[in-house]
């Protein structure tokens, strides 16, 4: 029993899909770790400079406001870094300085009002 001639032309076509679709998977495969080490360099290349432009204190206080408020820290780090590379830092920033750049960039706490009727 000997295929039909379209038959194996389909065959052939869905073989070539099959290695196309093989490729691409390995490209994204490739861009994703790209993308990964691309990202973790930028970290590493932050922490540097919060390194250099913080105190030990500094990066401590900037730690536990991470623990407990990621996305607020994450705020303050690229606040530090912003300061950082525009040189209006004159040596450090300490542990003061940092409570007050947390304090300015720290909304509006008012809450809220309960007006009994």
């Amino acid at each position: 029993m000997s295929q039909d001639p379209d038959d194996e032309r389909l065959e052939e076509l869905r073989e070539k899909r099959r290695e196309q679709l093989k490729q691409q998977a390995g490209q994204e495969g490739d861009n994703e770790e790209a993308q990964q080490a691309a990202q973790e360099r930028a970290q590493a290349q932050q922490e540097a400079m919060l390194k250099q432009y913080l105190t030990d204190g500094a990066r401590q206080r900037l730690n536990a406001v991470e623990m407990s408020k990621p996305e607020f820290a994450e705020q303050a780090k690229q606040q530090v870094l912003a300061v950082a590379r525009s040189g209006r830092v004159d040596g450090k920033i300490d542990e003061d300085q940092m409570k007050r750049l947390l304090k300015e960039l720290k909304p509006d706490d008012s809450g809220f009002d309960v007006r009994r009727r």
